[in-house]
């Protein structure tokens, strides 16, 4: 059985090489350094006018399963945090969706992530930004502090979900909202994929079920809780992006792995302050070996 203490020291250095990868441009891994084929979970993820104002940097570094900033509804003024912000790419499109009376944090537990990042946020001009090195479990900001939380194919990676969704909901103020892309599996995943390393940094052998999920944000504290599928994964991809012959254990009881939008609310606010929840929808392909 892999602790805790390992997991995270295996995914801090896969993600620690990640970084210095993208910041010498070399496109190489895809998301989550490569348990499924990269154009399989990163293609077509952001707008091109998203990007057009990024660095390459920041572009080649994302290594997510989706888009949370199209989903998230941010607003003027909001204060934002991305949970395993990588190399800064959700937190730059947040910081330019919240506008400069807004604030946009990014924690990250790796430090060449974080060097990356804030290299990144210098390149591209934006000042309403701070990322914070620190851990999930344990969110080094004060209760009540943000409006939104936001992730991107990160939640998966840590082996106590639960003290992440508590941490989330402790820093939310009343009425803030979590808009997480993750990855989500139907079906328990068989017991060698769950300890395989290889697919715990892969993003698979951390993956909650949609139930666990949904039982985990509401007994944080969450409500309405929603999880809407955004792309289905095959057998074939998973051997095809290093899984290898351990796919086949997945093929035989049904892959049902999938990229997800996970949404929920903390209870408080202003009712009336609330949006209705943009669908998830697919952006245009965008090229990933140079920004745009």
């Amino acid at each position: 059985m892999r602790t805790d203490s390992e997991i995270k020291q295996e995914v801090r250095k896969r993600y620690g090489e990640a970084a210095k990868r993208a910041a010498s441009k070399d496109t190489g891994g895809g998301c989550c350094d490569g348990a499924v084929d990269e154009s399989v979970i990163t293609s077509s993820l952001y707008a091109t006018d998203e990007l057009q104002h990024l660095p390459q940097e920041a572009v080649v570094a994302s290594l997510g399963c989706g888009n949370p900033v199209a989903v998230a509804e941010l607003r003027e003024g909001e204060t934002v945090l991305d949970l395993g912000s990588g190399g800064g790419i959700d937190v730059l499109l947040s910081a330019r969706r919240v506008g400069p009376q807004g604030k946009a944090y990014g924690l990250d537990m790796t430090d060449e992530m974080l060097e990356l990042a804030r290299a990144n946020a210098g390149k591209a001009g934006v000042g309403n930004v701070t990322f914070l090195k620190g851990e999930m479990e344990a969110i080094p900001l004060p209760a009540a502090e943000v409006d939104v939380i936001i992730s991107n194919c990160v939640v998966n990676l840590s082996p106590d979900k639960d003290a992440v969704l508590r941490e989330a909901f402790r820093v939310l103020r009343p009425g803030g909202r979590v808009a997480i892309a993750d990855i989500v599996t139907r079906n328990d995943l068989p017991a060698a994929i769950k300890e395989s390393m290889a697919a715990w940094t892969g993003c698979i052998a951390g993956a909650l079920t949609d139930a666990d999920y949904r039982a985990k944000l509401a007994a944080a504290g969450f409500e309405d809780v929603e999880i809407e599928s955004f792309r289905e994964y095959t057998a074939a991809d998973a051997a095809a992006g290093g899984l290898g012959e351990k796919a086949k254990e997945l093929a035989d009881g049904g892959l049902g792995i999938f990229s997800a939008v996970v949404r929920a609310t903390k209870p408080g606010g202003d009712p009336a302050a609330r949006r209705e929840r943009i669908p998830v929808v697919a952006a245009d392909p965008v090229k990933r070996d140079g920004c745009c």
